[in-house]
């Protein structure tokens, strides 16, 4: 049994910070477990080396994939053109490329703690329940290990459909869990994604609703923790819902959730 269970936010390749963290932590690589909620890599300076550490770690870590992490397999296969703020060139020049690659694909959309904690990036669409997310997130893993991975990720760009419906089939109903998991902040009428806004709920216009703002009946007791959304700050006024994405990569905070006693552990960024 792990001495302690940490879940960090969005790490975007800053090792420097991760290290940080852990350290203020009390992390132990060969007694603790971590946990991350995607975009572990991408936008920070070494994401070939937070590659490097994660995957070091083994059986004692686990992480659900983020937008910036299904970025960068789609980059390293040509399937799309990196950015120069995606700052992945190291890690695409990299000779252990090929085992990144492969290791960034085992990884799940949405993963359930023992205790009721379920990590996935964006959050859980208003409309499912945990044990569709995890269902629904099991169709992509398996598709992402299989050969069909790289046609996947080429089709999976956009923002339709915007609303779910169980007959959804092929790239449409795979698109969706996609972005349901990785991109979305704000939910409209009828249950719709909005994907053009990032802004705090504060600043948000009134038909835009955060997602954990909108009645989910289907969602029970478990503990939602997500990253993605850094302009929230981490505020969803509920112990239910966790944000751990605080910014660190715009300048402000990484934060860290000890599982076993509900305590945040924070650092701030260098400043430049």
């Amino acid at each position: 049994m792990a001495r302690q269970s940490l879940i960090v936010g969005d790490i975007q390749g800053c090792l420097p910070g991760l290290r940080k963290l852990l350290m203020a932590a009390d992390f132990k690589p060969d007694q603790d477990r971590l946990y991350a909620v995607g975009d572990l890599i991408g936008r920070g300076p070494d994401s070939l080396g937070t590659a490097e550490y994660l995957m070091s770690l083994g059986d004692n870590f686990q992480a659900v994939l983020g937008n910036h992490d299904l970025n960068f397999l789609a980059v390293s296969q040509g399937l799309k053109r990196a950015r120069n703020s995606d700052k992945l060139g190291p890690l695409l020049k990299s000779p252990k490329l090929p085992d990144i690659i492969n290791w960034f694909r085992q990884l799940p959309l949405a993963h359930k703690l023992d205790n009721d904690i379920v990590l996935v990036h964006a959050g859980l669409y208003p409309a499912w329940s945990v044990e569709q997310l995890l269902a629904y997130s099991n169709e992509i893993n398996e598709i992402l290990s299989s050969k069909q991975w790289q046609s996947l990720l080429k089709n999976m760009y956009g923002s339709e459909p915007r609303r779910w419906s169980s007959d959804l089939t092929g790239i449409e109903r795979q698109r969706f869990i996609i972005n349901a998991c990785t991109r979305m902040r704000y939910i409209m009428t009828g249950n719709q994604l909005d994907f053009e806004n990032s802004c705090h709920p504060n600043d948000a216009t009134e038909d835009l609703i955060p997602w954990f703002k909108v009645s989910n009946p289907a969602l029970s007791t478990e503990k939602i923790v997500f990253g993605h959304w850094a302009a929230l700050h981490g505020e969803t006024s509920s112990t239910q819902f966790v944000g751990l994405d605080t910014g660190y990569i715009w300048g402000q905070k990484m934060t860290a959730l000890r599982v076993e006693t509900s305590e945040y552990i924070t650092v701030d960024a260098d400043k430049v």
